[in-house]
């Protein structure tokens, strides 16, 4: 729970942050609404793309760098402890008389066993790994939305529509809160970012040694193999959202709705999933193989709870609470139509992310693919 608290929270970020833009824009109106939706459906599949294949093997990878890394202290510091002992056993053999002879074998002795235990910082090579390829995936990220925008939301089914007698007031509006989340929401992240960067410099030395430190073959290996996995998952919701887009600006205002709140609740699974993996992955590297099989049992009950927990609030809290998003009977009809999917998909929902977290864990990221491509 120390580690699926936190980590579910902060995958929630950008759910929560989709559902309230959906709650301000969806009582503008279903248009806006269905207009907002396409493009955080593109936005989430590029944007997962990118990020999720390194998130997923830099888990793994730092937990069982870390891992190895604390095993090394510990043998550290037994071997510092042995030659403490060492020393004091050889002063009890000698005599008074050797005092002079015995401060300066102590000396020596002391010197040659002399470990550095408590190091400020760790050495970690998939850190920086990963953070330069973090920031390299995120300009290009940046590059494709900018340049190839027009192109996608035609794909997407998108098309120009006439507005209403108020259309200047209703652009005005439109800017204004798209302004607003995106240049509040950027400030946010950057911000957030700056905070976590400045955190992980104080346990973990951010630039390596050298080049060759760096993790590069490794990190883009298991990263296509994942890549083709987040591809064959996140392309379904694309084309779904394709496809409600092409039915009209009601239809697709309902499934942005419906889709944000499967969205943020799946998460909640995911910080299960993210705390299996961490944990599996220190197991395996310690070849503690009780502790992971331990490991996977437990945290596939609690999903198994959770998304019997999640279905049953879902299907009370989203008939009454999606009016909090839009107060239009067409698109009110449509949500009430996807309420039993979005309910009765959260077990099963939670325990393949669940499952998802144990074969990361395991750093089997081939099984992961090719199950899921297939």
């Amino acid at each position: 729970m120390k580690i699926a608290v936190p980590g579910a929270l902060a995958l929630m970020a950008d759910p929560v942050a989709s559902l309230v833009d959906t709650a301000f824009i969806g009582h503008i109106g279903p248009v806006e609404l269905g207009a907002v939706g396409v493009s955080i459906a593109v936005f989430n599949q590029v944007s997962r793309i990118a990020v999720f294949p390194l998130v997923s093997v830099t888990t793994s990878f730092v937990a069982e760098e870390d891992s190895m890394s604390n095993f090394r202290d510990n043998d550290k510091i037994n071997q510092e402890n042995e030659c403490n002992v060492s020393v004091s056993e050889m002063e009890e053999l000698i005599s008074p008389e050797g005092a002079s002879a015995t401060t300066s074998i102590s000396s020596f002795e002391t010197d040659s066993c002399e470990v550095s235990v408590e190091q400020k910082r760790k050495n970690i090579p998939s850190v920086p790994t990963a953070l330069l390829l973090g920031g390299v995936l995120g300009l290009l990220e940046t590059l494709l939305l900018v340049l190839s925008a027009k192109p996608i939301l035609g794909y997407m089914g998108v098309t120009p529509v006439a507005k209403t007698s108020n259309a200047e007031n209703l652009e005005n509006i439109l800017v204004l809160v798209v302004l607003f989340s995106m240049y509040g929401g950027t400030f946010c992240r950057y911000f957030i970012a700056s905070i976590l960067l400045w955190r992980l410099r104080v346990h973990v030395d951010l630039l390596p040694p050298s080049f060759k430190h760096l993790q590069f073959g490794r990190f883009l290996k298991n990263g296509f193999l994942l890549l083709a996995r987040v591809i064959a998952a996140t392309c379904c919701v694309t084309l779904s959202a394709s496809m409600a887009a092409r039915l009209g600006s009601t239809p697709m205002a309902a499934f942005q709705i419906c889709l944000q709140t499967w969205l943020a609740c799946s998460l909640l699974a995911d910080g299960l999933a993210f705390a299996g993996q961490a944990i599996l992955a220190s197991a395996f590297a310690r070849k503690d193989y009780p502790k992971a099989t331990a490991t996977a049992s437990r945290i596939l009950q609690l999903a198994l709870v959770l998304g019997l927990l999640l279905s049953r609030l879902l299907g009370i809290g989203l008939r009454i609470g999606s009016r909090l998003f839009t107060s239009d009977q067409g698109v009110l009809h449509h949500i009430y139509i996807g309420i039993p999917f979005v309910c009765l998909t959260q077990p099963i929902n939670a325990l393949a992310f669940v499952f998802d977290g144990i074969n990361y864990g395991a750093s089997d990221f081939g099984y992961a693919a090719y199950s899921m491509a297939s």
